[in-house]
């Protein structure tokens, strides 16, 4: 369900920010920092969307122990929130870039729970 839900708001995301697109020089320009974070929020919730499908379709074909799909469940769902808003929160205030460790970290919790569920079962 987070995987799909993540997709809405990656399509309402890309409507929203595309209605300026067209304007040049919007926030800075398309090198500008400001709006590479933007489009690299919006792209976040499809790739991190798509990543949570995945999951959820990996413990129907190779069933884990409950505890290791819990856990993974929960760093997949932390990171689909935290990286789209790392990116946003960046594009707002640079000083909010040093937020990226907690969606890296988040991923890295879901794939070790994931591998690690594999490993016992």
């Amino acid at each position: 369900m987070a995987g799909w839900i993540s997709m809405v708001a990656g399509a309402t995301s890309g409507a929203t920010i595309g209605l300026f697109f067209h304007k040049e020089q919007w926030m800075g320009g398309y090198a500008s920092l400001r709006r590479r974070m933007i489009r690299l929020g919006h792209i976040a919730f499809f790739g991190l969307g798509i990543i949570n499908v995945l999951f959820a379709l990996s413990l129907a074909a190779i069933p884990i122990p409950a505890r290791f799909a819990g856990f993974a469940s929960a760093g997949f769902v932390v990171s689909l929130v935290t990286m789209p808003v790392s990116c946003f929160m960046t594009a707002w205030r640079t000083g909010f870039r040093y937020l990226f460790p907690i969606p890296v970290a988040a991923v890295l919790v879901g794939l070790g729970g994931l591998i690690g569920g594999w490993l016992v079962a």
